[in-house]
């Protein structure tokens, strides 16, 4: 069930007013569930961060598309930036809006981004056989009726070069009784995800406490169905930015059979200026987290998703940090290193003075599976 600020009006008292504010410029969407995991006493409460608006989003800072996604987009809801994956935009809508949402675009009204004419996007896919992996996002896929998402999934299982399926989504923690209740969603992911040709769950956990008995037992069912689960989260300012939450979250995932993934570094989207840490602060922290667990949760990245493409942050030292292309829109770059100046101000690629290759060569990537 979700919720509006006439449900909050109780806990919020005096910041109502700020609050409808800015949902004037950014709107607000939350479920009944994920409010009733917030500590309403503690006005710093992260996953009150997550959901109920700042102030500070008002601060002139950001772009619609910092990652340029109109540059790839070769239809309405299709962008293809790495030849083997396509990027499809099922859905424009969320159980709750997180207040540092990388697309905050698509929930202006004036903003059409999803597929409009899906006949067209499985020709193009079918046209294009070196596409082996499609996302699946938007907004929240899960957010689709079952019946609608099985219809996507079913025509996708019908073009033999696509191998993988997967699907973003943040429905776990805001509202696992939708996987719960839904006998049919847990069907269709074991008729879709088969031995040969998995589906991919990249679920979305920013926090340790998102992952309560509930949520746990949604990720349980998925697993049992027989779909791969990994976790993605952005690294947040009052939200995951310490490396006792990080270890923890990292740890926990590990636990319960969902690997760490990625760790991304806060796109500078309009009004994400409050949630964002330093590039490199945050590579500190990371690399400290990283260094506490073991096994299977060390295979979390750290990662910036730039115009230019996916660059993973793999090194620091006083007066330079390190990336590498993980994947690049140029494919000759991909596995690159790059080289800049320390600048413990930057935020984002593009705050970096001085861009440098290290000496030509680019090492095989192939490990590093799918971008």
């Amino acid at each position: 069930m979700m919720t509006t600020y006439g449900h909050l009006s109780q806990v919020l008292n005096d910041d109502l007013n700020n609050l409808k504010n800015v949902e004037g410029h950014f709107p607000f969407k939350a479920t009944e569930y994920y409010l009733s995991l917030i500590d309403w006493s503690d006005p710093s409460d992260p996953l009150r961060r997550i959901v109920i608006p700042s102030q500070g989003e008002l601060a002139p800072w950001g772009v619609a598309d910092p990652s340029r996604e109109h540059r790839y987009t070769v239809l309405p809801g299709l962008e293809h930036k790495y030849p083997t994956t396509a990027l499809l935009l099922v859905s424009d809508t969320c159980a709750s809006i997180c207040r540092y949402c990388f697309r905050k675009r698509i929930f202006q009204r004036e903003v059409k981004e999803k597929i409009s004419d899906l006949d067209a996007v499985m020709a193009y896919l079918r046209s294009h056989q070196e596409i082996t992996n499609v996302l699946l996002t938007g907004g929240d896929p899960l957010c689709l009726p079952t019946k609608r998402l099985a219809e996507i999934l079913r025509r996708l299982r019908e073009i033999d070069h696509v191998g993988i399926i997967r699907i973003g989504s943040k429905t776990p923690a805001f509202n696992p009784h939708r996987i719960l209740e839904d006998p049919d969603f847990s069907s269709m992911l074991s008729r879709f995800s088969t031995p040969w040709k998995r589906i991919y769950l990249s679920v979305h956990f920013d926090h340790p406490r998102e992952l309560t008995s509930v949520s746990v037992a949604a990720l349980d069912l998925m697993i049992r169905s027989g779909a791969i689960l990994v976790n993605q989260t952005p690294l947040i300012r009052g939200v995951n930015d310490s490396v006792a939450v990080l270890e923890q979250l990292f740890r926990q995932l590990s636990f319960i059979g969902v690997a760490p993934y990625y760790l991304f570094q806060c796109r500078p989207t309009m009004a994400n200026l409050p949630y964002s840490v330093p590039i490199e602060e945050g590579y500190a922290l990371f690399s400290e987290a990283v260094g506490r667990v073991s096994g299977l949760a060390k295979r979390v990245r750290f990662v910036l998703s730039h115009a230019s493409g996916k660059l993973e942050m793999v090194g620091m030292d006083d007066a330079s940090i390190h990336f590498r292309y993980h994947r690049s829109a140029d494919t000759e770059n991909t596995g690159r290193f790059l080289k800049f100046r320390r600048n413990p101000e930057a935020l984002w690629m593009d705050d970096y003075e001085e861009w440098k290759f290290e000496e030509s060569y680019v090492q095989d990537s192939s490990h590093l599976g799918p971008e």
